[in-house]
């Protein structure tokens, strides 16, 4: 067996341990979080679309997808939250800061505040790094009536939040604080040995310490695409025997929503069961050390 690379693991945890071969206990070992197993497939943009709440109903029914991440101000918000409530969705924030709100109903303030946010982080692929001092009244704004639209909407505030393009992850949404303490957030894509790092290690080590202590999260967040080769989503689905591990994904798209119906999450995830809803276990914590 290869020496155990421990700076790997601290940084892509069991997942990039597994991916060369190291075994999850090992992995535990050398201080990777590893919690009992459960495999969580989250469906993001519920309520962006008619099209995209209907197929991803079409996955939560036959049992491919635990849970959703719902969205505000947009065309099927108002539908979606009320399937949502009827039929036992669970439903998270899917926070927009990038993407234009398009409901008829919503506000021009927020609407103006929110296109100016979004044409700031869509105009750099630095700007999620960079806290702007000049639009942090503006991201807090835009962050606070989403939270506060959503309780209105599914009736509670959100437990959990996560982001369109993973901009619940910038600088000034977290160096802001307006993200409620506590509260289950996702994390950064987990690192698979194969891929070159999908975030450059200052992001990623600055974004670990501010989620270190505040919020809870999953051991392990993968993407379900690319759909090949199978082996990846093997090696993905084979963690959660042990770990929490969330995989996100996107019904509106074909190849997706016919994996996710199809039966083929199924036969690659062998005996590893889709979790009905997204719970983290008693022994899952948040992030406790930083790399």
């Amino acid at each position: 067996m290869k020496p155990i690379d421990t700076q790997t693991i601290a940084d892509g945890s069991v997942a990039s341990a597994a991916a060369r071969g190291i075994s999850v206990e090992l992995a535990a070992r050398s201080g990777a979080a590893v919690s009992a197993g459960r495999l969580i497939v989250n469906a993001d943009d519920w309520g962006r679309s008619e099209e995209t709440t209907d197929r991803t109903w079409e996955c939560v029914r036959c049992g491919a997808v635990s849970s959703v991440s719902a969205m505000t101000y947009m065309p099927d918000s108002e539908r979606a939250a009320a399937m949502a409530r009827e039929r036992g969705v669970d439903a998270g924030l899917h926070l927009n800061l990038t993407s234009q709100f398009l409901a008829a109903d919503c506000p021009s303030r927020l609407a103006e505040q929110q296109r100016r946010v979004a044409k700031y982080l869509n105009g750099s692929p630095f700007a999620r790094g960079i806290y702007n001092p000049f639009l942090a009244r503006a991201f807090q704004y835009v962050v606070a009536a989403q939270i506060e639209e959503y309780a209105r909407l599914y009736g509670t505030e959100p437990a959990r939040i996560d982001g369109h393009h993973h901009m619940h992850l910038s600088a000034n949404v977290l160096l802001g604080g307006f993200l409620p303490k506590g509260k289950i957030l996702r994390r950064h894509f987990s690192h698979e040995a194969h891929e070159k790092a999908m975030r450059h290690r200052v992001f990623r080590w600055f974004t670990d310490l501010r989620l270190a202590g505040r919020f809870r999260v999953t051991d392990f967040f993968f993407p379900l695409i690319p759909l090949e080769p199978a082996e990846r989503l093997r090696r993905v689905f084979a963690l959660a025997a042990r770990s929490t591990v969330e995989v996100e994904t996107h019904p509106v798209n074909p190849a997706e929503y016919e994996f996710l119906t199809g039966g083929e999450l199924f036969r690659l995830a062998e005996k590893i069961p889709v979790a009905r809803g997204y719970a983290l276990n008693a022994s899952a914590r948040a992030l406790s050390s930083i790399p």
